[in-house]
């Protein structure tokens, strides 16, 4: 008798626990986004006799009753502390923990994915570059696994032969070689990209490789922000925000930069509304745009370059302003090729493809 109330009183605190989590779930008012994962959340589903009978109205409502789950983040963070730290898993999501840094799994080389990303750069020289009199140049920004994956045992890219497909596939480009000027504390901790204060030698030796006048003096300035990086969210770990630096003298002061699809137009490399944004490094050129215009009134001469890149050009391309009366940064991942040549004046201009490994190695996100 005994044995069968402690099995009843069993099934009751179960039970109770479902029913209150239910209810919360059921009245509490959803949230829009998650923060830690930097997505939009799943939203009640509107119910109709059709989508209860094919289904998808219990399909939807799955996802939003996830998404919306009682103290979901919590459960993630206890999810992944439990696999790290008591089962020593090598990594959760995709992320995995190394030095102090976290990072993601990027293997095996996906050799059609750089050869179909030299297409498309190739592609966009036959269409836009060739014949424009200018002079086209290659760097690959890598990813922190380069510095971190296989020293600790994890799985790497033979970021070798990436290099070595996208060279002789681009023969038209003169490569800058960044990799052996960086090193795991050039990036952010929890993020993927790389530090603007701490990539300045390779901002300098592009300069340099391109003939245009380097950064000059300069200082730092960390912004009043705690940043938490994409990889927080994703490890679902209790990491350590970090800060948030960028670079700045008189000269980017007086930039100006204009986004082509909203018209916004700021003076200074720095987007300070973006700082403030879920993600800070947004603030860098204001982050994902199609188009870009860099401005620089005191520049030397009239060089221009326009710069076909992926986020870890945000941060790179201020660096380089210096040297270019304007630069023009084109992200291909957000505007269709043909339409290039509308906004971009290539006549005598330096070009500059600056692609990160992670890009190259799934560059189906490029158009």
């Amino acid at each position: 008798m005994t044995k069968n109330k402690g099995h009843f009183f069993g099934l009751l605190a179960v039970g109770g626990v479902w029913l209150a989590l239910t209810l919360v779930c059921f009245f509490k008012p959803a949230g829009e986004s998650s923060l830690a994962e930097r997505r939009k959340l799943a939203q009640m589903p509107a119910f109709s006799l059709q989508s209860a009978l094919d289904g998808s109205y219990m399909t939807d409502f799955e996802s939003y009753t996830l998404d919306q789950f009682p103290f979901r983040d919590s459960f993630r963070t206890l999810k992944a502390a439990q696999a790290f730290y008591l089962f020593g898993k090598k990594d959760n999501n995709g992320i995995y923990l190394a030095d102090g840094y976290a990072a993601k799994l990027e293997y095996p080389l996906n050799v059609g994915s750089v050869t179909g990303a030299a297409d498309k750069f190739t592609a966009l020289y036959n269409d836009c570059i060739k014949d424009s009199g200018g002079k086209v140049y290659l760097a690959i920004a890598p990813d922190k696994g380069y510095y971190l994956a296989e020293k600790n045992g994890y799985p790497a890219l033979d970021y070798q032969q990436m290099v070595s497909l996208l060279t002789e596939n681009m023969p038209y480009a003169t490569y800058i070689d960044l990799f052996g000027l960086l090193s795991a504390e050039d990036y952010y901790k929890t993020d993927t990209h790389w530090r603007q204060e701490k990539i300045v030698s390779a901002a300098r030796r592009i300069s340099e490789a391109m003939g245009a006048a380097p950064l000059g003096d300069y200082e730092v300035v960390t912004a009043d922000v705690p940043f938490y990086g994409v990889y927080y969210g994703q490890a679902a770990l209790p990491l350590p925000s970090e800060s948030i630096c960028y670079v700045t003298n008189p000269t980017l002061n007086g930039c100006t930069v204009t986004n082509a699809e909203n018209g916004k137009t700021y003076t200074g490399l720095i987007d300070f509304e973006k700082a403030d944004s879920r993600d800070p490094y947004e603030m860098f050129l204001s982050g994902a745009a199609a188009v870009i215009y860099v401005e620089n009134p005191a520049a030397a001469d009239g060089k221009e370059l326009v710069v076909f890149r992926d986020s870890f050009g945000s941060s790179m391309v201020p660096l380089l302003a210096e040297g270019y009366r304007k630069i023009t940064l084109i992200d291909t991942r957000y505007i269709t090729p043909a339409f290039v040549g509308e906004f971009a004046e290539f006549e005598n201009a330096d070009v500059l493809f600056l692609y990160s490994t992670l890009i190259l190695n799934q560059s189906a996100a490029l158009k």
